[in-house]
């Protein structure tokens, strides 16, 4: 992991920032998961959900003071998806006692990938939810999440399709014990 990273709670401010991070994400580094098509059709279910900020469990991750992460976690129910995905959201809270905490909208920018970001978000937030007394957590991955989940001791519940105008989206519903 590259020490001259940082972590903190994202605020309203950093929204413009957040969503630059998530347009980019999305883009570049779906290439080689997804077609033009599917990568076009996944903006669709992918995205800022602001409650996670207004929640103060969405974290920036940030190389000085530049933003160059985002992801966060959630007692909430809502799994996955954006402001504008509003069929996905559930904001009923989750009990910690019998339901899995979630893991929310990860992004890295493009031009860090590959120096810890996405595992530093997973143990900021692993860790949150944790403190708040769930001993599991769960999240919708996309194809180019999935390795990353993985190695971070996730397993496979079960493959999902999103249709979007007729393109199909494959995403892996994950789990980890805390």
């Amino acid at each position: 992991m590259d020490q001259g990273l940082t972590a903190r709670w994202a605020t309203e401010d950093d929204i413009p920032a957040l969503r630059n991070i998530m347009d980019l994400a999305i883009e570049h580094l779906q290439r080689g998961f997804l077609s033009q098509e599917q990568i076009a059709a996944s903006r669709a279910v992918m995205g800022l959900d602001t409650q996670l900020i207004a929640d103060r469990t969405y974290c920036v991750i940030e190389d000085g003071t530049i933003p160059v992460g985002c992801g966060g976690w959630s007692n909430r129910n809502t799994l996955y998806g954006g402001d504008h995905s509003t069929d996905l959201r559930n904001a009923s809270l989750l009990d910690p006692a019998s339901d899995p905490a979630r893991i929310r909208a990860m992004y890295t920018h493009p031009e860090h990938a590959r120096r810890g970001i996405g595992r530093m978000i997973l143990d900021f937030c692993e860790g949150a939810a944790r403190d708040h007394g769930f001993t599991s957590v769960e999240l919708m991955a996309t194809m180019s999440g999935v390795p990353l989940y993985k190695a971070a001791g996730y397993v496979e519940i079960e493959p999902r399709i999103d249709v979007v105008d007729g393109i199909e989206v494959p995403l892996v519903r994950m789990r980890k014990e805390l």
